[in-house]
């Protein structure tokens, strides 16, 4: 009996030219396994494509919902951002897929794991990491790092000198990677920084700012503890909510990110993100977080948050440190209930207002009228206190300059 192979398969170019390449190359059984974790409308005749490039089985695992409670919310609430500017789409979905693989592969009796990943990408070491931890006895087959393929124009060429079909028009050869949570793209005019990105042709949830309405689209999302449950009132599942925000945050220009960032393998490369409904939860969350955490908390959830992205994005979920950090944000998480109130505008997200049941505001204390709570003599002696090490700092320089003459 033939070993198997479990290939993580997209359907798009890179995995389609792997099938024939494993076969020629390794005695394989090849499994394709595509995780959804909301690319639906790609799925169309995957599995038919993969059968007819010579699998011996297809796996199409719906993950959708575990993907945004366990993965997608928890990095919600950490406030977790790469490089202030990247939402970490690719990153996060990078460890839901290498679990799911690494299930598959122990429940067929596979012997390796086969990913499509090139020697210069991230998604190699989030792969490769996760499989690490949770199944460390498979062997990984990553053919970028093997063959003599050097291009995607070489990937194209493959297929069609063997009659097989290219799951992609050679004028539209960004590299994409979509989910639930976003689209990437790499790729054409974008691969030198200079160059601005072409959005006509580029865009696929939403439009640019300067397309989107004259209107402002106002919005209310309903928080309970650090996770979102309501948009306007209605109770919605995660992901049709995600769904509904990637709706109103596209159509509105929301969530463009033009970023150029360092990879983990050293080098910086450049992209253009879209995480409309990602972006809006964001800023909704940290408006709550803005009216219930105390500054001590909330200045070190901040440093917590840094942490986590780069976690996230070096493939690290499966470690201790990515648990002992959650639990600490879990725990902040227990009065981050509300509502929070915004304006979608031309790219823009313009809070409206926000309540909470653990609000930590008080008027009484913020106003300018002097209240129970607080009398302003009392700064006075603060002030003494509080400045009192630059007082001595001063007399004492002081002090030394007459000594010195």
């Amino acid at each position: 009996m033939k070993e198997k192979v479990v290939l993580a398969y997209s359907g798009g170019l890179d995995t389609s030219v792997i099938i024939p390449w494993l076969k020629e190359n390794y005695d394989y059984d090849v499994i394709a396994v595509c995780i959804n974790v909301g690319q639906d409308a790609e799925l169309v005749g995957l599995e038919e494509r993969a059968l007819s490039m010579g699998v011996s089985k297809v796996y199409v695992e719906n993950v959708k919902d575990e993907f945004m409670k366990e993965y997608v919310f928890p990095m919600i609430q950490s406030g977790a951002v790469y490089e202030s500017k990247y939402y970490l789409g690719t990153s996060i979905a990078r460890a839901v897929i290498a679990k799911t693989l690494v299930r598959i592969a122990l429940k067929e009796g596979a012997s390796a794991i086969c990913h499509g990943c090139t020697g210069k990408g991230n998604d190699q070491i989030r792969f490769e990491l996760g499989i690490a931890a949770l199944a460390p006895h498979l062997k990984v087959i990553a053919p970028w790092r093997i063959w003599d393929i050097s291009s995607r124009e070489q990937e194209i060429a493959y297929l069609e000198e063997r009659g097989l079909p290219v799951p992609m028009k050679k004028e539209d050869s960004y590299s994409r990677d979509r989910n639930m949570w976003h689209i990437s793209h790499e790729g054409l005019e974008l691969e030198d920084p200079s160059n601005a990105p072409n959005y006509n042709s580029l865009l696929k949830l939403g439009v640019s700012p300067e397309k989107a309405p004259d209107v402002a689209t106002t919005i209310t999302l309903t928080f309970k503890e650090g996770v979102p449950t309501h948009l306007d009132g209605a109770p919605m599942d995660p992901s049709s909510l995600l769904e509904k925000l990637n709706e109103l945050g596209g159509a509105n220009g929301i969530g463009i990110e033009d970023i150029v960032e360092n990879r983990v393998v050293g080098m910086k490369s450049r992209g253009v993100y879209e995480t409309p409904g990602g972006v809006i939860l964001y800023k909704a969350h940290e408006e709550l977080e803005h009216l219930t955490l105390d500054r001590e908390t909330y200045r070190y959830k901040q440093e917590i948050a840094l942490e986590f992205a780069d976690i996230i994005y070096n493939g690290k979920w499966f470690t201790p440190l990515r648990e002992a950090l959650q639990a600490f944000v879990t725990s902040t998480q227990k009065v981050v209930t509300g509502e929070v109130k915004l304006k979608l505008y031309k790219g823009n997200i313009i809070p409206q207002g926000a309540t909470s049941p653990y609000s930590l505001y008080s008027e009484d204390l913020a106003s300018f009228t002097t209240g129970d709570l607080y009398d302003h003599k009392d700064a006075s002696g603060f002030i003494t206190l509080y400045g009192l090490p630059l007082r001595v700092r001063a007399l004492k320089q002081e002090q030394a300059k007459q000594n010195n003459n």
